[in-house]
């Protein structure tokens, strides 16, 4: 790098006096240059007067370390200019001295009292720089000046300076730990930042220095889930980490109640009737020990909040995100993050091994998880061995019966492999796959024989290793395959697989009496150049051959324990002694030689073949000490669950005053309603596990009043005697204006930071959706018909209005009738908030009606609120962004929407029988707002009528794997048939079916895009327990329906 032009022109060729001269070649000075004053001449230009020059100097000087060059002799040059009033110099002079500060300690001490003025310094680039060159002068002296400038630090007016102090704080630390009370303070004070830029710095430092604190994580547990998605990758990756243990500390598992199936999951899926009356009794007396799993709102808070980060550029974040959900999640919900692991796939070698590292422990317990992706992990040529090897692991993991056949005609593949050591783990993944699927050992043993035949020896070797593992399994069976093994003895040169051979025929001499002499006889021929694993195993097949057929072997033996006796190697040696001893009685030998045979002939257990990550799962998964399967330096343990919730009201954080509703109605409903309710704490059908699909509210000018059991029968009374009042109130002036309630509607919801993006997250919109609905009904409302010419209602409307309608549809066999939808609680959810719609609020339900434009469509209601001063135009749809296969049918554009008015619309969306988001722009005549639509799985459906013995005919159809099955207990509250009908329609739109049984109700529905049936069975047993069971072609929503129906009826 030459000086610039400016400095060329500048000095010429001629010099004036006092200022050094600089030659014309462009190279002098540069940092290729090997001139040995190119230093002399930096230097020469960091006292120079003008401030070009030393700007100059210092660029240089920083690309020289940025590219590995020691620039260590330069530190008394530029340490003089830390004074320097230029910006752009000072801040490079920092650069400079946060590199070589440890190094030139004495020095940099010369210089503190100008790096103590530099934390006054105007700028905070200036005031950042100055911290991090003090804290990185190591000496002990200055540690009180270097908690002053923290403290100090830490109440900044930039964040980037607050940032800057949490990264001193472990450095101070480390210097001097005796300051650790002190700098727990600091870490309390930047905790309570409200900045992203801070969060993860702070965090970090928490880790560093007071990890077991968990107590200063209690208030700003949910400040930090909530900033967690706008801090930094790196921020991200601590901050979800920290969030994992703390969150094994506070919160139950929410797999408490699955604990009994996951011993025996085989068993507990495919077990016969007899099996299932047989484990009914420990599992009664265990399932009524433990109350029924409600999940905490903080523990779906976290689970929420992390999700989206799954699509992350960085696969550091996906990891820590994957491995939460892995250690946190219910385990129906813990299948997300299979995908966005196997995206990462595609990332360079080194993530691709670490990704795989971790899902092969997870592939172990959670199998289920990966099969769909079972193709992702075969192997390409172009992979280095080492991810071969590991994918080979994962796909041995997911083999099951099901999908053998085609893991092994990959394996037969892999076998031609030139690589040798991804073909010797190939064979022994096949051995692996023999011991585990029963059904196909033979068909992996005749494999294996075959390739004995193989010209490799390598692969003739490890084959042999492997089916002398098989055979100890059924050794009476497989003789033939031993007198083919005995005659390879002759062609094998690698030492395991001779030994492997010797132990086999040694061990199994019984079997073949006539041949194992023999292969003693030319086994005793090479004894001497054998090598010792191979010497070991015939001198013990020439000790069993002695005990079981001495007459032709006893000359043979001792010929072989003389030979032995004078080898080179001692543990040959010792051994033959041992052997001579106990198997040649003499009169010293005592009465150990009577044992002989049982000591060399005892019953061995065949060997059991397990994947090297199977107790891996104890490390935290992405850890280092995960990755070596041994404890790293500073791994903090994963803690395990505690038995009862600790108190969850440690995370309430008192509202100041200012922020209060002045609302007396509104206050008492902050009171009675926790910080999170029900609705927002579920988002979405994969997280549905902590709240059911509770009952929506009815009337729309109650505040916080959500529906009895009765209302969703008697629903339009309710509501249209709550429109009446709340009008009659209006006009009698009992009430406050609607501007009035709106504004302070809008402050209270801002102010308490309920205030969500729309995104595909279905949060119920909490306190805000209370706010919108809190409107008065007087306003009026605008009607507008959709472009298919269904006209559009309003939420009470739809809902007084609605009569049951018999649509004939093309996809329902005749056996079926479609039914008028199950009217349950109608649960609205938020598409835009007002603050971020600058004003326009939008909600939606899915109102359970045939969308008649296209029957394979689900309608969704939706309504838009002007909250504005001004006239809003031109409301439409645009640029949907859909998974292949999905479809929006558009409503009509809303030509003008006045202020303070209310439109309702219904638009028709294609789900594809898929829980994914519908993501489409909503436009107005000035903006665009990026919005997505996400059904709940028992959405997806529609009611069908059958007759009790139709239901059973569709029902013995769909078994094995299209049935699911889950143990339940029933709340007090949840016996009668009047509520469980309730919650299951509620959680699903479905119809029920009649039944002769008392303690049975049947309920049948059909997907709407596809048809498939979906049939429910809720069967009460004894003591408050429940089965239910899920009956569908399609699993995915069978299970998914299962967890929503479990939660429904847990509350």
């Amino acid at each position: 790098m030459s000086a610039s032009p400016a400095y060329s022109e500048e000095k010429g060729g001629s010099s004036s006096l006092g200022e050094p001269e600089y030659g014309h070649d462009p190279a002098s000075g540069g940092i290729f240059s090997s001139d040995y004053k190119r230093h002399d001449d930096l230097k020469e230009m960091l006292d120079s007067n003008k401030d070009s020059l030393k700007l100059e100097a210092m660029k240089r000087i920083v690309a020289m370390i940025a590219r590995g060059k020691n620039a260590s002799d330069l530190f008394p040059a530029v340490v003089k200019n830390v004074a320097c009033k230029n910006i752009e110099v000072k801040k490079l002079v920092y650069v400079y001295l946060v590199r070589y500060a440890e190094e030139q300690q004495d020095l940099a001490l010369l210089s503190i009292s100008t790096f103590q003025r530099g934390l006054k310094d105007p700028n905070q680039l200036i005031r950042a720089s100055a911290l991090r060159v003090l804290s990185s002068i190591r000496v002990p002296i200055i540690v009180p000046i270097m908690m002053l400038a923290i403290k100090e630090a830490a109440s900044d007016m930039s964040p980037y300076v607050r940032k800057t102090a949490a990264h001193a704080i472990p450095k101070l630390y480390s210097l001097d730990s005796d300051q650790k009370d002190q700098l727990i303070e600091v870490i309390e004070k930047l905790l309570a930042d409200k900045t992203t830029l801070v969060a993860g710095s702070v965090v970090m430092a928490f880790e560093e220095v007071c990890p077991e604190r968990i107590d200063l994580i209690h208030k700003n547990y949910r400040k930090l889930c909530n900033l967690l998605i706008d801090v930094e990758e790196w921020g991200q990756v601590v901050i979800i980490n920290m969030l994992t243990r703390y969150a094994r500390t506070q919160f139950l598992s929410p797999n408490q109640n699955e604990s009994l199936l996951e011993e025996n999951p085989e068993k507990a899926f495919y077990g016969s009737d007899e099996e299932d009356s047989k484990d009914d009794k420990p599992d009664a007396a265990s399932l009524v020990k433990r109350k029924p799993y409600v999940m905490d709102p903080d523990h779906r808070l976290l689970l929420r909040n992390t999700k989206p980060l799954l699509q992350s550029r960085n696969a550091a974040v996906v990891m820590a995100v994957a491995q939460l959900y892995f250690h946190l999640a219910p385990k129906a919900e813990v299948g997300v993050i299979a995908k966005a692991l196997v995206r990462l796939l595609r990332s360079h070698s080194e993530v691709q091994w670490v990704v795989l590292q971790n899902v092969a422990t997870m592939s172990i317990k959670r199998r289920g998880m990966f099969e769909p992706y079972l193709k992702s992990f075969y192997i390409r040529s172009t992979d280095p061995t080492q991810i071969k090897i590991l994918k080979l692991e994962v796909l041995t993991n997911l083999a099951n019966e099901t999908n053998i056949s085609t893991i092994l005609r990959e394996f037969q593949t892999y076998i031609r492999s030139m690589d040798k050591d991804f073909v010797a783990a190939t064979i022994q993944a096949i051995g692996r796959c023999a011991t585990n699927i029963g059904k196909v050992r033979d068909t992996c043993l005749n494999g294996l024989v075959q390739l004995l035949s193989n010209r490799d020896e390598l692969v003739v070797a490890e084959s042999v290793v492997v089916i002398k593992k098989l055979l100890q399994m059924q050794p009476s069976q497989h003789s033939e395959i031993i007198k083919h093994m005995a005659k390879l003895t002759d062609n094998i040169q690698v030492p395991m697989a001779r030994a492997s051979i010797l132990w086999l025929i040694g061990e199994y001499c019984e079997h073949v009496p006539k041949i194992a002499p023999d292969v003693l006889r030319k086994m005793s021929k090479s004894f001497t150049g054998e090598e010792d694993i191979v010497k070991l195993q015939v001198i013990n097949l020439a000790a069993k051959l002695y005990l079981t057929n001495s007459k032709q072997s006893k000359l043979l033996t001792q010929y072989v324990l003389n030979l032995a006796k004078y080898d080179q190697n001692y543990d040959i040696r010792d051994r033959a002694r041992f052997i001579r001893q106990l198997i040649v009685p003499t009169e010293k030998s005592g009465a150990l030689n009577k044992y002989a045979k049982k000591l060399f002939l005892a019953q061995k257990p065949a060997p059991i073949l397990e994947s090297s990550f199977k107790d891996r799962d104890h490390f935290q998964l992405g850890s280092l000490s995960h990755l070596l399967n041994a404890k790293a330096v500073g791994y903090q343990e994963l803690p395990d669950w505690p038995d009862e919730a600790p108190d969850p009201s440690v995370r309430n954080v008192e509202v100041p005053e200012w922020t209060k509703c002045t609302s007396r109605e509104k206050r008492k409903e902050k009171v009675e309603k926790p910080f999170y309710s029900d609705s927002e704490g579920e988002s979405g059908p994969t997280e549905s596990a902590d709240s059911g699909a509770g009952p929506g509210r009815l009337c729309a000018g109650q505040q916080g009043g959500t529906a009895q059991p009765w209302q969703s029968f008697h629903g339009w009374r309710a509501a249209g005697s709550c429109e009446e009042e709340e009008q009659e109130q209006v006009k009698k002036g009992k009430k406050k204006p609607p501007q009035d309630e709106g504004k302070g509607g809008s402050e209270s919801s801002w102010e308490e930071g309920s205030v969500s993006e729309s995104s595909s997250s279905e949060s119920d919109s909490g306190s805000e959706a209370e706010e919108s609905q809190s409107e008065p009904e007087s306003k009026r409302r605008t009607t507008v018909r959709g472009r298919a010419g269904q006209p559009g209602r309003g939420l009470l409307d739809q809902l007084i209005t609605s009569q049951p309608q018999h649509v004939p549809t093309a996809f329902l066999p005749p056996s079926a009738q479609m039914l008028s939808p199950v009217f349950s609680t109608m649960k609205t959810y938020e598409l835009l908030h007002r603050m971020a719609g600058e004003g326009l609020s939008v909600e939606y339900y899915f109102n359970r009606q045939p969308f008649p434009p296209d029957p394979h469509m689900v309608a969704v209601q939706i309504q838009f609120s002007n909250n504005t001063e001004s006239e809003v135009k031109n409301l439409r749809v645009s640029e949907p962004k859909l998974v292949s296969g999905m479809r929006i049918q558009e409503f009509q554009e809303i030509e003008s929407l006045a202020p303070g008015d209310t439109a309702s619309v219904i638009m028709g969306i294609d789900f594809c029988d898929s829980t994914q988001a519908a993501n489409f722009q909503l436009c107005t005549h000035s903006r665009q707002f990026y919005v997505s639509i996400q059904p709940p799985v028992g959405e997806l459906m529609a009611p069908v009528f059958m007759s009790e013995n139709e239901f059973k005919k569709e029902q013995s159809k769909l078994t094995g794997m299209s049935e699911i099955t889950e143990k339940l207990t029933l709340l007090d509250k949840c016996q009668s048939d009047h509520t469980i009908v309730q919650r299951v329609t509620a959680a699903a739109n479905v119809s029920r079916v009649p039944c002769g049984a008392d303690n049975e109700y049947r309920f049948a529905a059909k997907t709407v895009t596809s048809g498939s049936l979906i049939l429910i069975t809720l069967e009460q047993k004894e003591a408050a327990r429940a089965h239910l069971t899920v009956n569908s072609e399609k699993m995915v929503i069978g299970t998914m329906l299962v967890q929503d129906i479990s939660q429904a009826l847990a509350q």
